[in-house]
């Protein structure tokens, strides 16, 4: 559906779509294992892309591409589009980059050392990572010859809603506990088994819903600077 919709658009919606997608998979393979070793007992869900992440990460985008087939005398759609991307991408790409480097992910609120994989925990690699995804969307945006504020809007959005999923994911994302373990995770049953318990946060805020709220935020971006 989220394909269709942006294929229906033009061809360089589709285009970014699947560049987005394509690089994203390749992120996620890469160095798998080592990966799964460092988060897998936290993160509820692993490198397979289900249909709710689908959504949470490109909904955004697919809306603006059909928002600009039925409403095409508005030319921000493609800021609205590309910043909501970009900030999926730059989300994406920090999380990937910042699990396979390495390093003592701290939280982005008190800087406290967090344990990898832990929501709203960044790392230098990790967030080097997410201003390259906001720039390979802008990058793209240009490639495709969008208009000046759909590559702006990738490059600020993108960053600006990678930003606001960490901030989310360390104050109002739903965290759990496993008591056999004695440990944080996001995992609904542990990797040991143990059905986990509510810890903090919203039950309802899981992760699939930060990250869509990110890109609203990368969009909400977009479409400032397209009527700025």
């Amino acid at each position: 559906m989220v394909g269709a919709l942006c294929v229906g658009a033009g061809w360089s919606w589709g285009a970014i779509l699947i560049a987005f997608f394509v690089a994203s998979t390749l992120l996620s393979r890469a160095g798998a294992e080592r990966k799964e070793r460092r988060v897998g007992g936290i993160v509820a869900k692993g490198g397979e892309r289900d249909a709710t992440q689908v959504l949470a990460n490109g909904g955004v985008y697919a809306a603006a591409a059909l928002a600009s087939m039925l409403a095409p005398g508005w030319p921000g759609w493609t800021a609205v589009g590309a910043a909501a991307l970009a900030a999926a991408t730059a989300d994406t790409w920090a999380t990937e980059v910042g699990t396979l480097v390495g390093g003592v992910p701290r939280a982005i609120t008190s800087l406290r050392p967090v344990p990898p994989g832990t929501s709203g925990g960044v790392t230098v690699a990790g967030t080097l990572a997410s201003l390259a995804g906001a720039g390979f969307v802008a990058a793209l945006a240009w490639w495709a010859g969008w208009p000046g504020d759909a590559v702006r809007g990738a490059a600020i959005g993108g960053f600006a809603g990678a930003t606001a999923d960490s901030l989310l994911g360390a104050t109002m994302q739903a965290r759990r506990w496993c008591d056999r373990c004695a440990a944080a995770t996001e995992r609904a049953v542990h990797a040991c088994g143990t059905p986990t318990r509510a810890a903090g946060g919203l039950v309802w805020l899981d992760n699939d819903r930060v990250n869509l709220a990110a890109t609203v935020v990368g969009a909400g971006v977009g479409a400032l600077l397209a009527v700025g």
